[in-house]
């Protein structure tokens, strides 16, 4: 009868680990505690830093313990503008690291120092979410990783689509298993959309405009910029695989307004069955964030964050809206809060696994916009 019992319970236990969208879920999560994350801000010349202060400044669930900026000028515009209590504010990070003894580091500063934001908080074993992408370049994203290692702490990426509702169900429809659904059968082809009219042309900040438009800084322009979202998401519906080859093509359609990098791109990622087509633009004439997925015998389509276009074999196309994205994956600050006192390993779109080949992918469509050729991928070393 144990035998019986303890079989029956290991299926279970299975049956579970293997439920669609389980990706994340599947890592054992201690009890989380009740007291807030202590978190700090690194650097504030990211735009979204603004949304953030905006939505999560009074969340119960985190408590702000230090910021820092070496802009003092940026400093001190948002320190007015939300009200701030000036003891939060430091010039030096390193300095408000050792002083605030924080558990997380939510890094606002541009890409290029993402490596070094990464290399100060390990060396204090301070856990960091990012705003995407990872880094400009494949060195930076490896040395990340070294870092992150050898400080023995996580690192989460944050792309707003990641918490998107029309996303989780597309990624479920393509991996149903159960359920009695007929699915859709093998990723065929993935499309995606993003970007907007240009950061210039929606008014962004004017520290935000300065590195988004340094090659250095940015790694590019909307090649790094947006074409990151359709990396990311394609790499995660492909579950993990890394792509046979990578074609870019990018344009200067408004060289008067950034003659320094690109503003439009196409990136045709390969791989051994399937083909993903990253469409990212500061010139779409409205700002957007949505994808195309086609299998072997239907598709999913998203619509904006909460709605998706389902056309299954034999048929018609019905859009239905997505159901809620379950806690802890339906928020950032919620997810990062069980990340590090929960101890869940991060798995999918926010991974930095899943994101070192993101920024391979963008490394070799860099590569290859500037060559005019394919880049081909060969063994990870």
């Amino acid at each position: 009868m144990k035998i019986l019992f303890f079989s029956f319970f290991f299926s279970l236990l299975i049956s579970f680990a293997l439920l669609p969208g389980s990706y994340a879920q599947a890592s054992a999560v201690d009890p989380v505690p009740t007291a807030p994350l202590r978190v700090v801000i690194l650097g504030m010349v990211h735009g979204h830093v603004e949304g953030f202060l905006s939505s999560s400044l009074h969340r119960s669930d985190i408590q702000i313990v230090g910021i820092s900026e070496p802009d003092q000028t940026v400093a001190q515009r948002y320190a007015a503008q939300f009200k701030l209590d000036k003891n939060l504010l430091f010039a030096d990070a390193e300095q408000m690291l050792r002083q605030t003894h924080p558990q997380t580091a939510l890094v606002y500063t541009n890409t290029f120092d993402h490596r070094r934001a990464v290399e100060l908080c390990a060396r204090y074993g301070v856990h960091v979410m990012m705003e995407k992408p990872l880094a400009v370049s494949l060195e930076d994203a490896r040395a990340i990783e070294k870092a992150a290692q050898q400080g023995k702490i996580q690192v989460v990426v944050n792309y707003e689509t990641t918490w998107y509702r029309s996303n989780r169900a597309a990624y479920d429809i393509v991996h149903e298993k159960t359920s009695g659904k007929q699915g859709i059968g093998p990723v065929r082809k993935i499309v995606v959309h993003d970007g907007h009219e240009g950061p210039k042309e929606i008014n962004v900040a004017p520290e935000f405009l300065a590195w988004l438009t340094d090659p250095k800084l940015n790694g590019g322009g909307a090649l790094f910029d947006f074409g990151c979202y359709g990396a990311d998401l394609a790499t995660w519906l492909m579950d993990g695989q890394r792509p046979t080859s990578v074609t870019a093509v990018t344009q200067h359609i408004k060289p008067d307004i950034y003659p320094r990098v690109d503003d439009e791109a196409t990136i045709i990622v390969t791989y051994p069955q399937a083909q993903a087509i990253i469409q990212a633009s500061w010139n779409w004439p409205f700002g957007r964030k949505d994808m195309e997925v086609y299998g072997q015998t239907g598709y999913a389509i998203t619509v904006e964050r909460d709605n998706i276009r389902v056309r299954r074999p034999g048929q018609q196309e019905q859009q239905l809206a997505a159901k809620p994205v379950p806690e802890p994956e339906d928020d950032s600050l919620t997810y990062l809060r069980v990340v590090v006192l929960g101890g869940l390993h991060p798995e999918g779109l926010s991974s930095l696994q899943t994101n070192l080949v993101v920024t391979e992918i963008l490394n070799a469509a860099r590569q290859s916009a500037a060559s005019g050729k394919t880049i081909y991928l060969g063994s990870k070393d």
